[in-house]
């Protein structure tokens, strides 16, 4: 017989909510029999977009984050809106951050939560294998730069914490793998 380790909840209380952020207090009993109120942030579904060329080169964004204090590479992503189908913000925001229209269907890779254990966060990675320019930007604080980068440098640059996500690490080093004969080398030390 396996032992059951399943958490109950029973209940939960929202402490902060706004349209980026949701705190919520749950109720939760672990197979151990203890209650207590744990922590729960939820955030917004997230699609990331991984725009691949023939050469197999990435569109990137090279820009800051704040909240790290960190310049470094991302490849395209942003929040679905409500009621908007997942392939569809993959598509739009590539146009939107980038200025290049997608001339291929967003094909699904992979789905993922990035910090289960206290965050609820889905995130949907889509790789776009066509895209033709057709403006700038309409977000000019997005990126300092647009660059396509080798694949195979992107996934070095990962390995030297010069990429910066969940979203663009898991994106960038599942696609490097899951193509035929794919590997993902081990990080530089």
């Amino acid at each position: 017989m396996t032992k059951r380790l399943d958490w109950k909840t029973h209940g939960q209380r929202t402490v902060y909510d706004n349209r980026w952020v949701k705190l919520d207090l749950v109720e939760v009993e672990p197979p151990d029999g203890r209650r207590f109120e744990h922590h729960v942030v939820r955030l917004n579904h997230v699609v990331v977009a991984l725009v691949v060329n023939e050469r197999d080169e990435v569109l990137t964004l090279w820009r800051y984050r704040f909240a790290v204090d960190q310049w470094g590479y991302e490849v395209v992503g942003g929040l679905v809106e409500q009621g908007e189908e997942l392939a569809t913000t993959a598509a739009r925001e590539v146009e939107e951050e980038t200025g290049y229209r997608p001339t291929s269907a967003p094909e699904h890779l992979v789905s993922f939560q990035p910090l289960p254990g206290m965050v609820d966060s889905p995130v949907d990675v889509f790789v776009i294998r066509g895209v033709e320019k057709v403006g700038e930007p309409t977000d000019a604080e997005e990126a300092a730069r647009i660059e396509w980068i080798p694949l195979d440098r992107l996934v070095d640059l990962v390995g030297r914490g010069e990429v910066l996500g969940s979203g663009a690490i898991v994106a960038l080093l599942y696609y490097a793998a899951s193509r035929p004969g794919g590997s993902v080398p081990p990080a530089a030390g």
